[in-house]
């Protein structure tokens, strides 16, 4: 007996990568949100005072990084769509013949 051949779903490498890139910049502020709240998270409760310096520059180095990301994503983007298209004006309303303008030889 002979197995149906799978046929493999051919997507477009550069439409492929840019909704990834798409998908990944929508998931930045949700990972950027659990990044931050880590130290809030942490297990070791029982110390009296947390290194409050440490978890300072923890934060401060995961703003900084959320930053860079975003505008290096924000590039790619911006590289792989394209600029962007100047705004189309309206089709204007079809002319209307003037009523007290002569006739012309054809008629019309």
């Amino acid at each position: 007996m002979k197995l149906p051949s799978r046929t493999t779903q051919f997507l477009a490498r550069d439409t492929y990568r840019m909704r990834r890139l798409m998908d990944a910049a929508r998931m930045l502020p949700v990972v950027g949100l659990v990044l931050l709240l880590l130290p809030l998270m942490r297990l070791d409760s029982s110390a009296e005072n947390p290194p409050t310096a440490a978890e300072a520059v923890y934060l401060f180095l995961v703003w900084i990084s959320l930053i860079v990301i975003a505008f290096v994503m924000s590039l790619w983007l911006r590289r792989t769509l394209g600029p962007p298209r100047p705004p189309v004006a309206p089709l204007a309303p079809p002319h209307e013949p003037d009523p007290d303008a002569p006739a012309t030889p054809e008629g019309r």
